[in-house]
């Protein structure tokens, strides 16, 4: 069941390098002449495979192998044609929005591509409803499903819109911005935490603090998307409602950091330096990200930041390669589902080096708008990092196909000998399941604790 979960990743981190190059002929056409590519179009290509043939491909990847690992059943077989389903659509909206644009074909595969994610989400709330002993994480991944489900309300109002020739700017942007919130607050994040907090809660010494982390961003969820809208003049009571969502998430994620603080002893002793320095850096990417969204609340604020396009995007950007694609990175090296090689190590640092200066770059950018004042040479600039994006896949996917390492065996009995040597071993498996050096039948015991 391993290997499916291994081909997919691989198939889906292969479509991360294709967004990478997609974003590089963006950052070229604008900073030199390319006159045979429409920008538009091409830019709507990128975003819907990002969204359909990366994001969305490798986390369903990741949580059937998650109901893979708690039933001890192969679940890849069931869910292969939904999988092949949402790639071949995918691959239409690569292929058909930067020749035409919103049209006929490329609207049929992004329906079909919604299609797929009503499929999914029929197939794996059945599976999550059947395993024994229900646990936290299957909560994230529900409310994660939902949030996937509910998002597609954007795109199909758009199409109404459309259809009925009634295009009003506010509905327009307000459709758009439902869209990618529950997109990327719900069906995205929500993913990533029901993952990670899978691994914690084997070691937890208490349970009770990771389901108040839950219980503060579900109940933010929905409030939370107001704060792209407070442009649109909502109601008292509304705003009332945005600040307790806006402050519920904020306080579930200090609590998170307490608990992982709290538990920053066993946890910097059971996973590699390189690992830690990938989850921290996703931490506080979400920090940034919070803090961004709390500040939005006073609505001088929102329409400052909304108004400016650098910052638009670079906060865009922020999740969706320093949240979610450098979390399923980290996830995927640490817990070994993608072959861990050297290659890969670079080829993710490179990565997070792109992230960072396309980040630097982007929010001064519009800090210089705000002042009425330029950066010379932006474009260039934002190209180069495009291009340190670019190579950071390209040097992960190539490592993929470098001859395997045979030292993991050997890893794995020094990482016991250390465990033991520090007495951890006390944990039983959960720990070594933690940090992926325990044998797949044997991982699946993290998953049997009753909530």
């Amino acid at each position: 069941m391993y290997t499916e979960q291994k081909r997919w990743l691989q198939f889906s981190l292969f479509n991360l390098m294709l967004v990478a190059a997609l974003g590089v002929t963006l950052r070229y056409k604008i900073a030199f002449s390319l006159p045979f590519v429409d920008q538009q179009k091409l830019l709507h290509g990128h975003s819907h495979f990002a969204f359909g043939g990366w994001v969305t491909q490798a986390l369903m990847a990741l949580l059937v192998g998650y109901l893979s690992e708690r039933s001890g059943k192969n679940y890849f077989m069931k869910y292969r044609w939904v999988l092949y389903f949402n790639a071949i659509t995918a691959y239409g909206m690569l292929f058909s929005f930067p020749v035409q644009g919103y049209g006929f074909v490329s609207i049929l595969f992004s329906t079909l591509s919604v299609f797929a994610s009503y499929y999914f989400f029929v197939l794996y709330w059945r599976d999550l409803a059947s395993l024994q002993n229900p646990i936290l994480s299957d909560r994230w991944f529900k409310l994660a499903l939902i949030g996937n489900v509910v998002s597609s309300l954007g795109p199909f109002s758009l199409a109404y819109m459309m259809a009925s020739r009634n295009m009003h700017s506010y509905w327009y942007l307000a459709s758009v911005y439902f869209y990618l919130h529950f997109q990327y607050n719900v069906w995205f994040f929500f993913s990533c935490m029901g993952l990670f907090t899978y691994r914690l809660q084997g070691i937890a010494a208490s349970l009770l603090t990771l389901k108040r982390v839950f219980g503060c961003f579900a109940l933010a969820a929905l409030p939370t998307y107001f704060l792209s809208v407070l442009w649109a003049h909502i109601p008292a009571w509304l705003y009332l409602v945005v600040l307790i969502g806006a402050g519920s998430q904020l306080y579930g994620w200090m609590i998170f950091l307490s608990f992982l603080r709290n538990h920053h002893t066993g946890l910097k002793q059971q996973l590699p330096p390189f690992s830690r320095v990938l989850f921290i850096v996703t931490g506080l990417a979400v920090t940034i990200k919070l803090l961004l969204q709390t500040a939005s609340i006073v609505p001088s604020v929102s329409r400052l930041a909304f108004g400016f396009r650098p910052i638009v995007i670079g906060y865009l950007h922020l999740i969706l390669l320093g949240i979610v694609t450098l979390f399923i990175l980290a996830y995927s090296y640490t817990f070994r589902l993608v072959p861990g090689r050297k290659a890969l190590k670079k080829g993710i640092i490179v990565f997070l080096a792109g992230i960072l200066i396309n980040e630097i770059i982007l929010m001064s950018q519009g800090v210089f708008d705000i002042l009425n004042r330029g950066i010379a040479h932006v474009d260039i600039l934002l190209f180069a990092a495009a291009l340190i994006l670019f190579a950071g896949t390209c040097l992960i996917v190539a490592s993929q196909f470098f001859k395997k390492d045979d030292r993991s065996h050997k890893i794995n009995r020094e990482s016991n000998r250390h465990l033991e040597k520090n007495g951890y071993g006390k944990y039983s498996s959960a720990i070594r399941c933690f940090i992926g050096i325990e044998e797949p039948p044997d991982c699946t015991r993290i998953g049997k604790i009753q909530y």
